[in-house]
């Protein structure tokens, strides 16, 4: 098989039937198959999926088991040569599965390739990034990065410098839609199952570099994300001491730096 598409969802029955369909309504190939992986399952989405899409291989888990589990239980079901990851929060548009899959079977030296990801109103969302810093982590969950030098260390991690429209060579992709394969998965592991949420993304993609893989923001496809922004958007102090999601971010980057103390960044152009 040339094609598995593994789907992760958690909660969202509604949102995951229109990721669904825009991938059999958007994407013309034939020789492919989708896996859906579901965290804390409610009934709704069960029957939704035995009902309508009988024919997609369906994961349910009674627990929240995370990200990184319910790829690692989806990838190890999967046939195909090719894989591409969805987040349920990922709308395709027309052509984009078909460009990723045409540019990472025609440069195998890529391990990981990803779209550019679009809010619902066509503007960007910023999805390749810089690899992290502790600075950063810091700045971007307290009130210092209302500082314009902590804002001047945001954008460099943001990637603003660059023009989003160009194809580029990047440290890490947002895990919402990523296109692999099957043999660079072999080589590199799947993610790391220590990050349960959060910097699961940038540490696999860091590994596909360390094993001689290129990482590659790729605009000529292009997908819509609903990107819940559920850990921002509170005042500093309030954040930090009611946000769990903000905890757990933080409690991710500790274990990141630590994996990674004293190791030199890859490098590449």
């Amino acid at each position: 098989m040339k094609l598995s598409i593994i789907i992760t969802s958690y909660k969202n029955p509604d949102l995951l039937r229109v990721c669904i369909d825009s991938v059999k309504n958007n994407y013309t190939g034939t020789d492919y198959e989708i896996l859906v992986a579901d965290s804390a399952t409610e009934e709704k989405t069960e029957l939704m999926m035995k009902e309508d899409y009988p024919e997609i291989k369906f994961f349910p888990f009674q627990e929240n088991v995370g990200f990184q589990h319910l790829i690692k239980k989806a990838y190890g079901e999967s046939e195909g040569e090719f894989i591409l990851i969805l987040n349920g929060d990922i709308i395709a548009k027309k052509d984009s599965i078909e460009n990723l899959l045409n540019y990472i079977e025609k440069n195998p030296q890529v391990g990981i390739v990803g779209p550019q990801l679009l809010n619902f109103n066509e503007t960007l969302q910023y999805s390749c990034f810089r690899f992290y810093t502790p600075l950063t982590i810091i700045y971007r969950r307290t009130f210092l990065g209302k500082f314009a030098f902590a804002k001047k260390n945001v954008d460099k991690f943001l990637m603003k410098n660059f023009d989003h429209a160009t194809k580029k060579e990047v440290d890490w992709l947002m895990g919402s839609a990523l296109m692999t394969s099957h043999k660079a998965v072999e080589k590199v592991g799947l993610m790391d199952g220590r990050f349960k949420m959060y910097m699961e993304d940038t540490d696999w993609c860091r590994r596909f570099w360390e094993n001689g893989y290129k990482v590659v923001y790729f605009p000529n496809s292009q997908m819509y994300h609903y990107h819940g922004r559920g850990s921002a958007g509170k005042g500093a102090l309030k954040l930090l001491l009611s946000n769990r999601l903000t905890w757990i971010h933080i409690s991710s980057a500790i274990k990141y730096f630590i994996k990674y103390a004293g190791k030199q960044l890859p490098t590449h152009n």
